[in-house]
């Protein structure tokens, strides 16, 4: 089963996601893909642990989130992933080739996925304004698309705004 949990900024995706996580079969293993590059967010990495049940195995993973996806999927327990946006932030400086080739290797293990529950969590941007910046343009639309093309294999999609979670699917 796969579950993809949009939001904005700080709507409450991540502990939606959390939440569906630990409602699912054990082990329950978290792989989370923010990499801290200001003390602000340091700060909310901070938070986010001590509120974590200490169950719950956390697996840090930059750029290669197929390979983190296939080493978890024969455990057959809840895996979930937070999130897909500082995934592909990841990925801003790597050649079109490699982005290229860790999105097919991430959409082949979610076409493999069969046992345990997958919780994707991703930014939903496109709620707000048009950006100024060609770059942050071109991500959105990046991240837009990823997300549609994951909610088209998703069992469930939830869209959480104030903490409010909303299913779509």
């Amino acid at each position: 089963m796969i579950d993809l949990v949009l939001g904005g900024n700080k709507s409450g995706k991540s502990d939606f996601g959390l939440d569906l996580l630990c409602r699912g079969p054990r082990p329950w293993t978290l792989v989370a893909t923010g990499k801290s590059r200001d003390l602000a967010f340091r700060d909310q990495i901070l938070a986010h642990r001590r509120s974590r049940d200490a169950d719950i195995v956390v697996r840090e993973e930059n750029t290669d989130l197929a390979g983190a996806l296939r080493l978890l999927a024969p455990a057959r327990g809840s895996v979930l992933v937070d999130s897909l946006d500082f995934w592909m932030f990841s990925l801003v400086g790597a050649s079109q080739e490699h982005r290229a080739r860790m999105r097919e290797e991430f959409f082949a293990g979610l076409a493999d996925w069969r046992e345990g529950n997958l919780i994707l969590v991703s930014t939903e941007m496109g709620l707000g304004p048009l950006a100024f910046d060609g770059e942050v343009r071109a991500f959105a639309r990046d991240l837009g698309q990823l997300n549609r093309e994951i909610a088209s294999v998703s069992t469930s999609v939830y869209l959480v705004v104030a903490g409010l979670a909303q299913k779509l699917k």
